[in-house]
């Protein structure tokens, strides 16, 4: 079967890209790689899995209840499948529960309005009821000290108001460029007076939001009002909160600027706010590991891997609940048709990626045997799209042996791979830079977009999002890689390319392992 490959190199750099030794002992028509298609087409068990892991178990915030039940439902997943797996506490994590909540405003007219709890935000022990309002232009940070004297008990507002709910692109593709650009002026100025102002308050650039929410709760204020939109229709971002002292509310850009205009314009808007959260102390954070061990090198590995973890205004379907999906519906399809894998086969679900990676890194630390004899590592953490690239990660001799291993997956999967040679070694983002950081073999499987933007950090990141057709091509792809890895007569070269800084020309360092936080606290 002819094979469509595309590898990609860097400008100015000679990269090799013969085939090793021995690149024709599996052939395309392999029994395993066929049977591996069988299983993971004819008999998938994804849809199954996604209900239990996000409909019925829920979102994943670190170390919350519904996270560690994730957790637990994976080992009670991978033991119906004969597969040994155990729950790994790397750290502690503040525990923190979401209950209902209920944010109306009562004047100058009644509305429901559409927000929530920003994460590890405390609850209103009951209603609470008080005026919104904006920060004042001020002329230096004592004016707006004196301010503060004003707000307790009421609502405060701190996000930019956006002054369109239509996207640019939206813009762009409709109005006369004169007026699209008359548009992006005007917010642009807006925006810089907005930051202007809580620059001579004293809350301006990085870290300038954490400090003002801790002013506004020593203020006693009813509550903070944020807005976090991500230039794309009625989606919101949801983060942690800065403050565990009064409750942080995220809305929605239609009702947070429609509370802003009347407040700015002088007619006070209402609010009530009912808000069920509890703080849990310091609970266990978990990974899950799962192994099969290997029949002739076990104690030599390849590794696959996502997190388990999520935010949790939404039960976290893209991020990351289809990679943590593939890895396990990966190592089912193996244990069904490779059941005595050459390398010892591990599925790592992490917990605490969205607060730093922090589950991978302590992963890394606590397992100098796995990270010895790790021959090759898969992550999957971008949506539910086809995989569609694929680098080396900056080890220069990695890529023949990455091409070679794509050139015998079937073509229907591997036809759509772009492969970057060397490729440059990740510095965060996702969980592999965690292996990267330490010299080890790690290897993104990017997926092609499917708006990802709108799932990404959203309340809309939910089961129906999934692209079901396109998540069993990528567990072609991840078990089928994962089973010519263990494979492999040789052992993985972990060379490293030379990083040149494209501005100066300077040689870069290649990234510097991260400290896992092994007792957090809220969004750290």
């Amino acid at each position: 079967m002819k094979r469509i490959l595309t590898i990609v190199l860097f400008a100015g750099l000679v990269v090799s890209t013969a085939l090793p030794a021995g690149a024709q002992t599996l052939a395309v028509d392999d029994p395993v790689l066929k049977a591996i298609w069988t299983e993971a087409l004819e008999n998938s068990q994804l849809e199954l899995l996604a209900h239990q892991l996000l409909d019925v178990n829920g979102p994943r915030l670190t170390s919350s209840p519904q996270d560690t039940k994730a957790h637990q439902w994976a080992v009670a997943t991978f033991g119906s499948w004969g597969v040994e797996a155990k729950m790994e506490q790397w750290g502690t994590w503040l525990g923190w529960r979401r209950g209902i909540c209920h944010i109306d405003m009562l004047e100058p007219w009644v509305k429901t309005l559409d927000g929530n709890l920003m994460s590890w935000s405390p609850g209103t022990r009951g209603p609470v009821t008080g005026d919104l309002v904006v920060i004042p232009e001020v002329a230096d940070e004592a004016s707006f000290t004196r301010w503060l004297g004003t707000v307790r008990g009421k609502f405060v507002a701190i996000s930019f108001p956006e002054p369109t709910g239509r996207p640019d692109a939206v813009w762009e593709a409709n109005a006369p460029e004169p007026v699209y650009e008359k548009m992006r002026e005007e917010r642009n100025a807006a925006r810089e007076a907005f930051n202007a102002n809580l620059q001579r308050a004293g809350y301006g650039g990085r870290g300038g939001s954490g400090r003002l929410a801790e002013a506004l709760a020593e203020a006693q204020v009813a509550g903070i009002l944020t807005m976090s939109w991500p230039n794309l229709w009625m989606v919101r971002r949801t983060f942690g909160a800065s403050t565990d002292q009064v409750p942080s509310l995220v809305l929605s850009l239609e009702d947070y600027t429609l509370l802003y205009r009347l407040a700015a314009g002088g007619d006070t808007p209402r609010m009530r706010l009912e808000a069920d959260a509890e703080f849990l102390g310091d609970r266990p954070a978990y990974n899950t590991v799962a192994i099969i061990p290997g029949s002739e090198k076990p104690d030599e590995y390849v590794l696959m891997m996502g997190h388990l973890d999520s935010w949790d205004t939404s039960t976290g379907a893209c991020d990351n609940g289809t990679g943590s999906l593939l890895a396990m519906e990966a190592l089912r399809v193996l244990k069904q048709v490779y059941p005595n894998p050459k390398r010892t086969l591990v599925v790592g679900l992490w917990g605490s990626e969205e607060q730093g990676l922090n589950g991978s890194a302590a992963f890394v630390e606590d397992h100098p045997e796995i990270a010895a004899g790790l021959q090759a590592a898969f992550n999957q953490d971008n949506g539910t799209g086809r995989i569609v690239r694929m680098s080396a990660s900056g080890f220069l001799d990695a890529g023949p042996y990455l091409a070679k291993w794509l050139s015998l997956v079937p073509e229907e999967v591997s036809r759509y791979v772009d492969l970057t040679l060397p490729g440059t070694p990740s510095s965060g983002g996702s969980d592999h830079a965690s292996f990267i950081a330490s010299g080890l073999p790690a290897f993104s499987l990017g997926a092609h977009g499917w708006e990802y933007g709108y799932t990404w950090h959203t309340e809309i990141d939910t089961y129906d999002k999934i692209v079901f057709d396109e998540v069993r091509n990528n567990v072609v792809l991840a078990a089928s890689l994962a089973y010519l890895a263990c494979e492999e007569d040789d052992t993985l070269p972990r060379t490293q390319r030379l990083l040149i800084d494209p501005r100066t020309g300077e040689v870069r360092a290649w990234p510097s392992p991260r400290t896992p936080n092994r007792k957090g606290g809220r969004d750290e």
